[in-house]
């Protein structure tokens, strides 16, 4: 599977360009994720084969914070797009990994045990 980053609620269009310019040198695939696909898996919007869709489309309203989700990256990958995120000013506290574990969650899953974890790690 090809390395992606997904992008949800990332609505700064300056923000977005600075991102684009951290992953360009590491040739992965970004994807903005519309807010009426936030009942697909995780998995399935990042590109796994074996994670079907769901039919349903989200009618809720956007998420409060913004939220990136890394796929596919090798450490040196990941470690390079943290250090260029970071010279770049960008800030998202929300940020996870593909994982056997989340890959079947849905975006609003995910992004309710990162407040979670968010909250636990401000405390």
């Amino acid at each position: 599977m090809k390395p992606t980053i997904l992008l949800f609620n990332i609505t700064d269009k300056t923000k977005y360009a600075n991102i684009l310019k951290a992953a360009m040198p590491l040739k992965v695939r970004i994807k903005k994720v519309d807010r009426e696909d936030y009942l697909q898996p995780i998995g399935y919007l990042a590109g796994k084969k074996e994670i079907a869709s769901v039919p349903e489309k989200y009618e809720g309203s956007e998420f409060d914070e913004e939220m990136l989700l890394i796929s596919d990256f090798t450490d040196a990958m990941l470690n390079q797009l943290l250090n260029a995120l970071r010279k770049s000013a960008v800030k998202i506290n929300f940020k996870a990994v593909l994982t056997q574990t989340n890959e079947k969650w849905n975006p609003i899953q995910l992004y309710e045990e990162l407040g979670k974890e968010h909250e636990q790690l401000n405390k």
